[in-house]
């Protein structure tokens, strides 16, 4: 049975979904984006400042699943803007040393105009 994963120190879901599933020995997050978790708000307008911040959310949501960064097997990364791809994957290249299998995708826009949003499938 599919187990619904909540915590504070990520997001709160910005629709009708849930943060994290784990099923199976997986666990698969909903897409993160920039939001700190104790403003509810967008704060950085940098991709730097913003992968950052998204790179902590998915930790913190990962941990409350009970697993990590390093258990997980496939990332998808969208970008606002592919002239941003550089900035983004030397800070991610920091948090997943694993080097998980990856998709990486340019947008057209995502939620609350942030620069970039990644979803995580991760052992658990």
């Amino acid at each position: 049975m599919a187990e619904v994963i909540y915590t504070r120190n990520a997001p709160d879901a910005i629709g009708p979904y849930s943060q994290a599933i784990k099923t199976n020995g997986l666990v698969f997050t909903s897409g993160q984006i920039a939001i700190v978790p104790a403003t509810g708000k967008v704060e950085a307008d940098t991709i730097e400042g913003q992968t950052e911040q998204v790179m902590n959310n998915l930790k913190n949501l990962l941990e409350a699943a009970g697993t990590s960064l390093d258990k997980a097997v496939k990332t998808v990364c969208f970008l606002a803007d592919m002239n941003d791809f550089a900035a983004f994957n030397e800070i991610y290249g920091r948090y997943f040393t694993g080097k998980p299998a990856r998709s990486c995708v340019a947008v057209k826009t995502l939620p609350k105009n942030v620069l970039c949003e990644v979803e995580v499938i991760a052992e658990a």
